[in-house]
């Protein structure tokens, strides 16, 4: 497979992050696949966002797991953009493409399951074009003991060795390791991939690594500006 351009949360870098608006951008410029994050919110359902303090990107105080979905429609990122579900977003893809779901919230690994397995069996999506991703483990061990089919990746942050991660990735079964740009070279890529791992970097937005990361030959590159992939 080539290399996979992945639009970070949507088109971060030219529409506001997690919203329906972000990812059309995406789509629109050409994109593989997409990288989102998902909390769930006082309801149940699973909805975007990257941390669960609206106050950032709303503008408003609001911690988004104590709210129910109602509620949420009250607040709109940078005032205009409503706050879209996991459902909404899979309904408003009409090609379904790779899609990178992040458990950023807890409690997220069931919910992320059963909607991946439904819209599987029901609709055009597929097992195969998603990715389940996250930095807390608990979550993705537990995606992975009640799903055994979708495939898993284990991210990487600064603080972490590859090796942790390939351990950890081997564990639960993961088929892609997630690191930080920063921490990727020749030799870390050879290792990862020499077990057995594909490698999907973040967040790459300078086009000279963009170029490097391209030099290493990853699987895929997640950036705010895909189109510079």
């Amino acid at each position: 497979m080539s290399l996979l351009r992945i639009g970070h949360r949507g088109s971060k870098g030219y529409v506001a992050e997690n919203t329906l608006e972000s990812i059309n951008h995406a789509t629109s410029l050409g994109v593989d696949g997409i990288e989102i994050d998902i909390f769930k919110c006082l309801s149940g359902e699973l909805v975007l966002s990257h941390e669960n303090n609206l106050k950032r990107l709303t503008g408003k105080s609001g911690q988004l797991e104590d709210l129910t979905l109602e509620e949420l429609k009250e607040f709109l990122v940078l005032g205009k953009y409503k706050i879209p579900t996991l459902k909404d977003v899979l309904m408003k893809i009409q090609k379904p493409l790779f899609l990178n779901i992040e458990l950023k919230g807890l409690d997220t690994a069931k919910a992320t399951s059963k909607i991946i397995e439904d819209f599987s069996k029901s609709t055009s999506w597929s097992i195969d074009n998603f990715i389940v991703s996250s930095f807390h483990f608990n979550e993705l061990e537990e995606f992975r003991y009640i799903n055994k089919n979708t495939p898993v990746g284990v991210l990487v942050s600064n603080s972490m060795s590859i090796n942790e991660a390939i351990k950890f990735g081997k564990k639960i079964n993961a088929q892609g390791i997630h690191p930080n740009y920063r921490l990727l070279n020749d030799k870390t890529v050879e290792k990862i991939k020499n077990n057995d791992f594909k490698i999907y970097t973040w967040t790459v937005n300078n086009k000279d690594d963009i170029n490097f990361m391209k030099k290493l030959k990853v699987d895929g590159i997640i950036s705010d500006y895909p189109d510079r992939i």
